[in-house]
């Protein structure tokens, strides 16, 4: 506990949570260079593009279309690619509608292209799988022999939605095979892409992040084209070079807040919250989202901290009523450090509100007032919580939680949000709702433990068990389930029909990803225990490890690190 204010002759006793200062300095942040940028490294890369250009033309193989989609995508270059892709997966969703006849009876062609498919918004049936039934309806046994193509059934399996019972059977299937396999280790760049695969599937991932481990194991690969490998390398390179540049940006910002001296009671994660933004939207045009959401995502960070370590319950209801009435005079009574959240936090809405009505025509003020408006009312309900001593049940829990993991809130000012989406914005669109769960049971499966011991409120995992006398582990296991059925609603959401932008819709999706990336091996987000240390090379020897990388590591790799020089 630390001691603070003085107040009408009496010391308010604040909670400590003793949160390590970030590892990522100032300096050290401003000192990046990267020489993968300049008109020679533009040229180089277009003439590689327009190589693989004529690749996509070229190739008419069906399955080859596929696999060429699919390397793109895996190597983070299909951005580049999107109109010849869409027109290769158009000429195949059409194809199929009239009944084609090259991929019968073989595995990996049907869940490759039923995967791509789906992954692109097509609406193709679970019924193509029907074929490798038995007469009992069961999976042929012999299909496992074909391990590629039981990998990706497996990773198929992962864009199912509700109802969809087959794919239940085939996902029990292919993870069964594949742990076999993983056991036998017979081909070393197969058995890493399982062993990979069954950490976390691909359509939980970010692929940006994947991106960089894939180029190490494409460079493997008997089948790999050095153009693309090539072109993989120095995009990867290039693009890094480009957030490089937003992070000296938002870090010169960051320090001018003078929030991480003034607010030494709050986490200062300036880095990792822009390693975020950066897995929500990659793509190097969106610079000014990217910073928008760091500065955004340090903010809900501070005033999380506020209602969770620093204030008074009486200064919570006086600092939630300032939200609400969102006037400047509505600050006058609460304590120097929260006028400072608070006057911050109003010029940041503010500002950006205003900067989308000039340059975009629209007014999103309100939306932007409403979602901070919910979002600190559920973090007062959470210290009411608290303070009394009182655990919800799941339920309830989970009602609030979804809005206080922050997730419509940082949906909410994130661009590219149009004009013609606004209407939905009234409400929060479903997919709102299901991504915001996935990041509340990510989070609460990698950090309840460590917030526990800080005093927090139970989270879903203590939740279920005070309500059914469940174990640990048996609770556990639950909330992944909840994990695994909430994403079938979000596939269902994303291929509905929407005003909301595709981009807009992948920073969605994204968004959830993020939670299984940060929290997958505990919090790492919030504890920042070890100094900084180089691991790169150690990695680059043994590409073929499934890289369990503390996100200071994985930061490194993919935004700090370039490839090698001697690698390209």
């Amino acid at each position: 506990m630390a001691n603070s204010n003085t107040s009408n002759n009496s010391i308010i006793v604040r909670r400590s949570t003793n949160y390590q200062p970030s590892i990522w300095d100032y300096d050290y942040i401003q000192s990046l260079r990267n020489k993968y940028v300049g008109e020679t490294c533009t040229a180089q890369s277009n003439v590689l593009k327009e190589h693989v250009r004529m690749m996509l033309h070229k190739v008419v193989d069906p399955l080859e279309q596929l696999e060429l989609i699919d390397i793109l995508q895996r190597l983070g270059l299909s951005h580049h690619f999107e109109g010849e892709m869409k027109r290769i997966l158009e000429g195949l969703y059409n194809n199929d509608q009239s009944g084609d006849t090259w991929r019968k009876e073989n595995l990996y062609a049907t869940t490759l292209k039923f995967r791509l498919l789906r992954r692109h918004g097509y609406n193709i049936s679970q019924g193509v799988f029907n074929i490798f039934k038995d007469e009992r309806g069961k999976f042929n046994a012999c299909l496992c022999e074909e391990t590629k193509g039981v990998l990706s059934l497996y990773e198929a399996s992962f864009l199912l939605t509700e109802g969809q019972n087959m794919f239940e059977e085939l996902r029990n299937f292919a993870t069964k095979h594949l742990q076999e396999y993983v056991k036998q280790n017979k081909d070393k760049t197969l058995s890493a892409m399982v062993t990979y695969a069954l950490e976390l599937p691909l359509h939980w991932r970010i692929i940006k992040f994947e991106t960089r481990w894939f180029i190490d194991i494409y460079r493997s690969r008997e089948d790999m084209n050095p153009i693309l490998l090539k072109l993989a390398k120095m995009d990867f390179n290039m693009v890094q070079a480009v957030h490089q540049e937003d992070l000296k940006q938002v870090s010169r910002w960051w320090k001018n807040t003078k929030l991480g001296e003034n607010l030494i009671f709050a986490r200062d994660r300036l880095m990792e919250i822009f390693f975020w933004s950066m897995g929500m939207i990659d793509q190097p045009q969106f610079g000014c989202c990217r910073i928008n959401l760091t500065k955004l995502g340090s903010l809900i960070t501070i005033v999380d901290d506020v209602y969770d370590v620093y204030g008074t319950l009486d200064e919570l209801k006086l600092f939630t009523d300032a939200i609400e009435r969102w006037e400047i005079n509505a600050m006058d009574r609460l304590p120097d450090n929260m006028k400072i959240c608070f006057l911050i936090l109003y010029n940041f809405v503010n500002k950006m509100a205003f900067n989308l009505l000039k340059e975009q025509g629209f007014h999103i003020i309100q939306y932007l007032k409403k979602a901070w408006s919910d979002l600190c009312k559920s973090y007062l309900l959470e210290a009411k919580w608290y303070h009394n001593g009182y655990t919800p049940s799941l339920a309830e829990y989970l009602e609030n939680a979804w809005i206080s993991v922050s997730t419509p809130t940082i949906l909410m000012h994130a661009n590219p949000i149009t004009k013609e989406a606004l209407d939905c914005l009234e409400e929060y669109p479903k997919i709102f709702y299901w991504s915001s769960m996935i990041l509340r049971l990510t989070n609460d499966l990698g950090t309840s433990a460590n917030e526990l011991k800080r005093g927090d409120v139970p989270k879903s995992i203590q939740c279920y068990m005070n309500e059914t006398s469940a174990s640990e582990k048996d609770a556990h296991e639950y909330v992944k389930s909840l994990i695994s059925t909430t994403w079938k609603k979000v596939n269902e959401e994303r291929a509905a029909s929407s005003p909301l932008c595709q981009t807009f819709i992948e920073i969605v999706m994204n968004l959830e990803r993020m939670g299984h990336f940060m929290y997958q091996y505990g919090d790492e987000f919030g504890v920042q225990t070890e100094k900084l240390k180089i691991v790169y090379y150690c990695y680059l020897f043994s590409p073929f490890l499934t890289p369990r990388c503390k996100t200071k590591d994985s930061i490194l790799l993919l935004l700090i690190q370039p490839i090698p020089h001697s690698k390209m």
